[in-house]
């Protein structure tokens, strides 16, 4: 009896704790931290129309918090956190409450963690959601229908706030498939379904978002633009113009000498794209540069894209776009939800308080050290051919850090925000196997000694 008191007190300690500490910087802060997208999926709401990259479901579901100031958000997105994290340890035999406790107090200190369940951004989603696939596909038979099926709903909901992270469990999915000869009774075919027919919802979610909202059945735009824009830095965009200007009229002809260095300054910056009319003014030629620029040079096109890969596997620094001026976000705030603006403005990421050098001196070392302890277990139980839930755990963090790399910085560019979003899973991931060594040793202690 004493034991389960101990236990009820412990649970409730790490009920309490783990979700305060998650929205500590907000509450530092006195208003969630913002980033330069979450205009664009604030004002999805009121405009009525699609612009790239803002998925109009994540914009809903921001809409859906405005009058609470946005805590509500970020309460969905502690709870969902801790709920995903306990449920994590549980199915792997590991739900004892202080461990719970201490895996998730360190995590919230070496890693983005906190920093992402404060903001008004669909990255806290990119991680969680593969987390809660895992459980779903190779763990549905340890949990209840309740669990099953919040779990298919929230990874619905985490497809469709961003193309990339829908890409990322979509390809998990099809790797499964292709091991499930060789995992055979370690990958259930029906969990592997129910996995897949999640992110066919979430697709579905994301077209009845934009049509509720603009009156069209499209998908949320901007994949050329942002495509155009890496191939822009790397210097692929100025030699096809170069090659073809003299035979093609591009709009962008003109500008080939002058094209900004980096495709967030042409794109996002003061630059000819604005000039020439945007996305609605330049999407056809951006389009048509990358369809055939991929065909001209197939060669450095590939060896872009790995280099792209490389570096975006190593770009995981803590608060990429916190630190800057965020004048598109903070004019939606003002012009649509002015009530907020006082409290938006006296928020200390608004006076320039925040900081992230020393904050990465630790998170920085701590997310390439996790990515090669998960490198490493999967190697070791692939080496070993054993495949228990650890070295299962291991390959789905792995090929997802690898797959968001590949998404995001073939086609975005290497980005430290892309990779500080989900690193933090192996950070969880290097935890749990420290968890169980030491249970193991404890155990093994304990036979030694005679214990019961």
């Amino acid at each position: 009896m004493r034991a389960r008191l101990a236990d009820t007190g412990a649970i409730w300690i790490a009920a309490v704790v783990i979700p305060a500490f998650l929205i500590a910087p907000a509450l530092w802060n006195g208003y969630p931290l913002l980033q330069f997208d979450t205009g664009g999926y604030l004002a999805r709401w009121y405009e009525g129309y699609l612009v790239p990259s803002r998925s109009t479901v994540f914009g809903l579901y921001l809409h859906f918090g405005e009058g609470s100031d946005f805590w509500i958000n970020l309460g969905i997105q502690a709870l969902s956190t801790f709920w995903i994290l306990q449920l994590t340890l549980r199915v792997l035999g590991l739900a004892q409450p202080f461990r719970l406790l201490w895996i998730g107090l360190l995590l919230i200190l070496t890693t983005a963690l906190p920093w992402l369940s404060s903001m008004l951004l669909t990255d806290i989603f990119s991680g969680l959601s593969v987390l809660a696939l895992f459980i779903l596909v190779l763990h549905g038979q340890k949990i209840s229908p309740l669990e099953k099926a919040s779990l298919f709903v929230f990874i619905a909901f985490s497809a469709a706030t961003h193309s990339a992270t829908l890409g990322v469990l979509l390809g998990l999915c099809l790797l499964g498939l292709i091991a499930k000869p060789l995992l055979r009774t370690r990958i259930a075919l029906s969990g592997l379904l129910q996995g897949v027919l999640s992110i066919a919802t979430g697709a579905m979610m994301l077209l009845a978002a934009n049509h509720a909202l603009s009156g069209q059945w499209a998908w949320t735009p901007g994949g050329y633009g942002v495509a155009f824009g890496r191939m822009l830095q790397d210097g692929i965009v100025a030699r096809y113009l170069n090659d073809h200007c003299p035979r093609q009229n591009f709009k962008l002809c003109p500008y080939r000498n002058a094209l900004p260095a980096t495709g967030d300054q042409f794109l996002w910056g003061d630059s000819m794209f604005d000039k020439l009319g945007r996305f609605a003014g330049l999407d056809d030629e951006m389009g048509y540069i990358v369809t055939h620029s991929l065909a001209d040079y197939p060669a450095l096109q590939a060896e872009a894209a790995l280099k792209a890969t490389v570096e975006q596997l190593l770009h995981v620094a803590t608060g990429e776009g916190c630190t800057e001026w965020l004048g598109h976000t903070y004019g939606i705030i003002k012009r649509y939800i002015p009530s907020q603006t006082r409290q938006m403005d006296a928020a200390r990421q608004q006076r320039k308080e925040i900081n992230f050098s020393a904050v990465n001196w630790l998170h920085v070392p701590v997310a390439l050290a996790s990515m090669l302890v998960v490198l490493s277990l999967l190697g070791y139980g692939a080496w070993q051919r054993r495949f228990d839930d650890l070295t299962l755990l291991a390959a789905t963090v792995s090929f997802a850090l690898l797959g968001n790399a590949m998404i995001c910085g073939v086609i975005s560019g290497p980005h430290h925000r892309y990779g500080a979003r989900l690193v933090w899973i192996a950070t969880f991931t290097a935890l749990i196997a420290a968890s169980r060594f030491f249970a193991d040793d404890e155990s093994e202690l304990s036979d030694d000694l005679g214990t019961p």
